[in-house]
């Protein structure tokens, strides 16, 4: 796996800095930052980690993260294969931890802003119209400068302030305690998951790939992502069987078998328990929402 790579890009002198991402793939590394990032998926679907959470992502994911939440946007497998030809395309804004030099905390015309930005420690999924909004803003923002920019960037989160469209992603418990100095060893767990979950993965062979010994791991593994090894493997693998509910004609058999489920049965079981539903209702759901 690359090094991770350091996301600090706001140069002395600027407010912010926003970006647009055209590439095979997003970021393939693990990661967290002092800087709060927006970031909306316009192009490409993969697997979503923010914090202590797992979950599959598409077009018009839009995602505000706080300050040292780790993230990361993992495309699929066929994103990596240049013969398959595909692109991901993406807006993100980074603006520091100390945003207006802390101001905004304490201005009563901030204050929704201010609450906000509290409340992105724990990542904000924006949905709905908000959503579109949103997403429209950042676009508009790519073409601005100067002083527009930064009115632009305020009105922004003022509509996202003022909103009800959106979606609490971490516990509520969640805390990073990753050190800076563990993120490649974080990365390399997350990479593997990733490239076996079809398989049987073993803690054995996890706890090898860290250099740690399988209780060791499974502490330090706990500690950090607050939840134990095999119920995040378990996540990754509904993600993906909630993906092929979506986007294929698979029978349930055949989508628990290819996400690394070995019976029927305990698949169903693992579904419901996280999901409250069957996958067959699961399914079912899904299609009858895409005629609303």
């Amino acid at each position: 796996m690359k090094e991770p790579v350091q996301k600090s890009r706001i140069p002395a002198g600027k407010a912010f800095v926003i970006q647009e991402l055209v590439a095979p793939y997003f970021d393939v590394n693990w990661h967290f930052h002092s800087e709060y990032q927006l970031f909306v998926v316009l192009k490409g679907r993969g697997t979503r980690f923010v914090g202590d959470r797992t979950t599959s992502f598409k077009e018009g994911d839009l995602v505000l993260t706080g300050p040292n939440l780790p993230h990361l946007w993992k495309n699929d497998k066929a994103y990596h294969d240049p013969t398959n030809g595909l692109e991901t395309h993406g807006i993100v804004i980074y603006f520091p931890d100390n945003f207006l030099n802390n101001s905004v905390f304490e201005l009563e015309e901030l204050e929704g802003i201010a609450k906000l930005l509290q409340l992105s420690k724990r990542g904000i999924e924006v949905v709905g119209e908000t959503n579109l909004r949103i997403t429209q803003l950042m676009q508009e923002l790519l073409e601005l400068k100067g002083l527009a920019r930064f009115q632009q960037l305020l009105h922004l989160l003022d509509v996202l302030a003022q909103s009800q469209d959106y979606q609490l992603i971490t516990d509520a418990g969640y805390l990073n305690t990753n050190k800076e100095s563990e993120k490649d060893r974080m990365g390399q767990v997350y990479e593997y998951v990733m490239q076996h979950y079809s398989s049987k993965i073993t803690l054995q062979e996890v706890a090898q790939l860290c250099n740690l010994s399988v209780s060791a791991f499974s502490r330090y593994f706990k500690s950090r992502v607050n939840k134990p090894f095999s119920d995040f493997l378990t996540e990754v693998r509904i993600s993906h069987a909630c993906k092929l509910l979506h986007e294929s004609d698979q029978n349930i058999s055949e989508i628990a078998f290819s996400c690394g489920f070995y019976t029927l049965s305990n698949f169903n079981k693992l579904f419901r328990e996280r999901l409250h539903k069957s996958p067959k209702e699961y399914r079912k759901e899904f299609q009858a929402s895409r005629f609303l």
